[in-house]
């Protein structure tokens, strides 16, 4: 299945959300993002989100254009993030402040060696915690991106990228 099909079941009231689907990924040279960013992002997106439906189609669109390390670098951002995200939430949430100051005691191993560039992991952990709503991790991930000299336009795609991969989700849905 390719984004083409997916748009096909996302219904009259998804019409936005397909135009905005074409104009993601009809556009991906000019996103300022490489392919290892782009494609990166929409599966780790993909993969937090789980659509069966989605994660075809985007693992469609991103098997010839980027290596295997890519897919699994994402299946880890979504997964590391799916962990993190809601502890950090929590902590960032919590109005008792002594859970701050305690180990969080979760392995993060990967983190280390994530398979693709420290700066595009970064981007796809973004991307998922922007998703998760994680206001601490969205922070920490951003101020990583700025230091690796990741642009500002880069970020905001692939924050408007989660929105988007989220509506088609939605939309889908409820078709």
């Amino acid at each position: 299945m390719s984004i083409a099909d997916y748009k096909q079941g996302l219904g009259d009231h998804g019409k936005d959300t397909k135009l905005n689907l074409s104009n993601l990924f009809g556009n991906v040279e000019t996103s300022g993002m490489s392919p290892v960013q782009f494609y990166g992002t929409a599966l780790s997106l993909a993969y937090a989100l789980a659509d069966d439906a989605l994660i075809s189609a985007v693992e469609a669109e991103a098997e010839d254009k980027v290596e295997a390390n890519v897919f699994g670098a994402a299946k880890l951002a979504a997964t590391l993030m799916a962990m993190n995200n809601i502890y950090y939430r929590f902590l960032h949430l919590s109005s008792d402040k002594q859970f701050a100051k305690m180990p969080a005691g979760l392995r993060m191993n990967g983190m280390a060696n994530p398979g693709v560039e420290k700066a595009d992991f970064e981007l796809y952990s973004l991307a998922v915690s922007a998703l998760n709503g994680c206001g601490m991790c969205i922070d920490s991930h951003v101020g990583v991106l700025l230091k690796h000299d990741i642009s500002a336009q880069v970020i905001q795609n692939s924050i408007k990228m989660a929105a988007v991969l989220n509506a088609a989700v939605t939309a889908r849905r409820l078709a």
